[in-house]
């Protein structure tokens, strides 16, 4: 561990009150940390040439991927309303699938929907097809679907799976009109801990991969060796800063799609995934920025929810949005959308709906651990609060904290990104009571505001410039149950750790 690195470790298990040394969080760069921001200046831009270089960042592609790839570049960049299926009638198209490899899929399989007896798989196909999954259960082989992709679904079709066992690994096949798709290595799916087992519950969290850090074939690697029960990612994930050219964010899937390390984590780890900023619209942008459309707006949406696998988009075809609440074995999981529904003024942070719902379902969960995630952060340190709930919605936030106090919600967690790097925070309380905010907006490495400052009183930990995953580990056995917090290089290296008991987060 780099020592500076060591010394933040260090810190953060000393008592919140400690005043660091000024030396410890000077805001200047070691001349590594400015290489990398140069370096990840240059990626973010969208161009044909960074989105090449990046297609090739982590390992050289073959001629016939990388002469696909820019194809779809080109079509998609000349038509901001281009979807995948005018991409697959476009002249030259189908030739270039066949080269590669007779390509069947553009994405996928992408895991998603977890539960203890079902699952669900995702992909995009080349063309409209069908599409099946056929894996071995109770000894016999079994096919689910088929599922139909479409004009209408951008060219995705979900697969649902049921009848699994809790807690078992089933190895599968997608097959696209019959033909199975050819894999590198056996993907594998695992049903979650039944809800009512003592079996532990894993889950990795974070965010702001951007377009760079997806295709990070170590940091992939250490995520599938920990074995979660599931991922839960929380914006600037795949696309970078496409506004409203829709024909963009598509590429920008694609190139996710086209990394062999988002494929294998993926294709074995069930995915939950919200929006932040910069997949969203653009930095710091919300709601319906000045000069864009209700329409905008809405076909963002669009291309988002055909490019995931989540069981739920907010309020749907109706409101849209993209909270969603699901349970992996036993812990509950929120996800909340502060982009969509903001309007530029404090108090909307969630809008009305959005925070009816998230207060009926934290009054409605049942495990012993509540995992409530935002795009943004819930503490006001970081860069004087920026884009926190602070900024925009002191009320709501506030009407979130006294609602579980009042009601004694126990064992919550709240976990946050888009301020580059990885941090935790408390968040003290007038009842003395306090909560915790975990923050791993660091699976890109980016280096952004400072990691840590002095004057930061309720800080565990600050990291940047770093790749690094936060993960739960929560057990369900004690009398007392735990959860595990642990922020995880991309080598393995536990660089924080903290482990609470649900009596602990539970308000008195």
């Amino acid at each position: 561990m780099k020592m500076h690195h060591f010394i933040l470790a260090v810190a953060a298990i000393l008592p919140s009150t400690l005043v660091l040394s000024e030396g410890l969080h000077s805001h200047e760069r070691t001349p590594e940390q400015l290489a990398l921001m140069q370096r990840n200046s240059r990626l973010t831009r969208g161009s044909e040439k960074t989105s090449m270089q990046l297609l090739n960042l982590w390992q050289t592609e073959t001629q016939t991927k990388q002469d696909l790839y820019q194809h779809a570049f080109t079509f998609f960049e000349a038509d901001p309303h281009a979807t995948y299926v005018d991409l697959q009638k476009s002249p030259g198209f189908s030739e270039l699938c066949a080269n590669d490899n007779n390509r069947l899929l553009l994405g996928g399989p992408m895991l998603g929907q977890v539960a203890s007896d079902r699952i669900s798989v995702w992909v995009r196909t080349v063309r409209p097809s069908q599409v099946t999954i056929q894996l071995s259960v109770d000894g016999q082989p079994k096919t689910f679907g088929p599922v139909n992709s479409s004009e209408a679904t951008d060219l995705s079709a979900i697969v649902p799976i049921t009848g699994l066992q809790p807690n078992t690994s089933y190895p599968y096949e997608v097959l696209v009109d019959g033909t199975p798709v050819e894999s590198a290595t056996q993907p594998t799916i695992t049903t979650a801990p039944a809800i009512d087992s003592d079996d532990t519950t894993r889950i990795i969290f974070g965010s702001c991969f951007h377009r760079w850090g997806i295709g990070n074939p170590q940091q992939s690697a250490t995520m599938l060796s920990r074995n979660p029960n599931a991922a839960l990612f929380l914006g600037d994930i795949a696309v970078q800063d496409r506004n409203n050219h829709f024909g963009l964010h598509r590429t920008d899937y694609l190139l996710r799609d086209f990394a062999p390390a988002w494929n294998r984590l993926a294709a074995n780890i069930p995915v939950y995934a919200t929006w932040d900023d910069h997949d969203y619209f653009d930095n710091d942008k919300a709601g319906i920025p000045k000069g864009y459309t209700l329409s905008d707006k809405e076909g963002v949406w669009d291309v988002f929810r055909y490019s995931w696998n989540n069981p739920s988009y907010g309020l749907g075809e109706d409101g849209k949005g993209l909270f969603l609440r699901t349970r992996v074995g036993a812990c509950d999981v929120i996800m909340v959308d502060n982009r969509y529904f903001r309007e530029g003024k404090q108090g909307s942070f969630l809008g009305e709906q959005q925070m009816q719902w998230l207060e009926a379902q934290l009054l409605d969960c049942k495990g012993p651990f509540i995992i409530v995630s935002s795009g943004s952060m819930w503490s006001d340190y970081v860069s004087a609060g920026k884009d926190s709930w602070g900024k925009w919605d002191p009320q709501g936030r506030e009407r979130i904290f006294s609602l579980i106090e009042k009601h004694k919600i126990g064992g919550v967690v709240f976990v946050s990104g888009d301020r580059h790097g990885a941090r935790g925070f408390t968040i003290p309380r007038e009842s003395g009571f306090q909560f915790y905010e975990f923050e791993a907006a660091s699976l890109g490495e980016r280096c952004g505001p400072p990691a840590t400052q002095s004057n930061w009183d309720t800080q565990l930990f600050g990291f940047d410039g770093v790749y690094a995953f936060g993960e739960f580990t929560v057990d369900p056995a004690p009398s007392d149950p735990e959860i595990t917090f642990r922020l995880v290089q991309q080598d393995g290296e536990t660089l924080y750790s903290k482990t609470l008991t649900r009596s602990e987060l539970t308000p008195r």
